[in-house]
């Protein structure tokens, strides 16, 4: 008898022992080994990096576009504001120059002057102190304005005119020192935007009007304690009237008001306004006038070096 055929035996892989059958596996393997496999991706990652590249660079192209087309729409819309400002400008200016003219000064820019004090006014109180500080605070002394101020002067002569009081008077230096003494350090404000601080004694220029009272709108001697009673206004000048300045009352009776003979614990110097001058914080400098002539006490607005120039006739901060 003939022995029936023997099937085909697999290997301990499993995979068929006909090598014709192991062909497309093996091909198939090969294929995705190939260094053509490999290089298909990369070509494929560097194409997708320069679609991104180039969709960058078209963005920033047209970026650049409508920012140059915003700018040259803002060029000439910025040409024609500032060509109608200018003229407006031009305009205005000429028009504030010719109007006519209060204490020196436009009556426009007078009247904003005016508003300022107002609102000043409202708001100040004799109550209200400045601020004070220790001696360590004292600064470097600075010379400033010498309107009214002679070199060549001798202190024996100089007296203090007393005007507008029931009793005129003529002080001197020692009148003065004769009444309480009163020290303070406090900081001198210059309009021009600098300060010091600095160390006054002297006299409060209250005391002095309650030894030489001004009379009062019925003609009487004024009381002190109720200033609406009291003339509106106290004018300063120097002897020879280089310099002058106009004090609201309440301004002239605020308790740190001096007539000041010592500054920084010495005899004022003749640049500093000896024999006396005035120390008054509330007040920008240019109402502490220097070596004061004469005092006077009057309802009538007086006049005031500095507001003639133009300037603020409150001057208080």
């Amino acid at each position: 008898m003939t022995e029936p055929p023997i099937p085909d035996q697999e290997t301990a892989e499993g995979e068929p022992t006909d090598p014709n059958e192991r062909e497309p596996v093996q091909a198939q393997a090969e294929i995705a080994a190939s260094p053509l496999m490999e290089v298909q991706p990369a070509m494929a990652l560097e194409a997708s990096e320069a679609e991104t590249a180039e969709k960058r660079r078209m963005a920033i192209v047209r970026n650049d576009q409508e920012v140059k087309r915003e700018l040259r729409g803002r060029s000439r819309r910025g040409f024609i504001v500032a060509g109608i400002s200018a003229v407006a400008g031009v305009a205005s200016w000429e028009w504030l120059r010719s109007r006519p003219k209060i204490d020196g000064v436009e009556w426009p820019l007078r009247r904003t002057l005016e508003l300022n004090e107002s609102l000043s006014e409202s708001y100040f109180r004799t109550a209200r102190l400045t601020p004070t500080f220790p001696r360590s605070a004292i600064t470097p002394e600075r010379i400033n304005g010498g309107l009214g101020l002679n070199p060549v002067f001798d202190p024996s002569t100089w007296r203090l005119r007393i005007e507008g009081a029931g009793q005129p008077a003529s002080l001197s230096l020692a009148d003065i020192k004769a009444l309480p003494r009163r020290e303070m350090i406090t900081e001198f404000r210059c309009i021009e935007g600098w300060s010091i601080v600095v160390q006054w004694a002297g006299a409060r220029l209250s005391d002095l009007m309650q030894s030489v009272p001004p009379i009062d709108r019925q003609g009487r001697r004024a009381d002190l304690r109720n200033w609406k009673s009291l003339p509106r206004y106290v004018s300063m000048e120097t002897p020879d009237r280089g310099y002058y300045v106009g004090l609201d009352i309440q301004s002239a009776i605020h308790p740190q008001t001096l007539l000041a003979y010592e500054m920084n614990g010495r005899p004022l110097t003749w640049q500093h306004g000896a024999p006396l001058r005035l120390a008054i914080p509330v007040k920008y400098g240019v109402k502490n006038i220097k070596r004061i002539g004469t005092i006077r006490y009057t309802d009538v607005r007086p006049a005031d070096y500095w507001a003639e120039q133009g300037y603020d006739w409150y001057a208080g901060h």
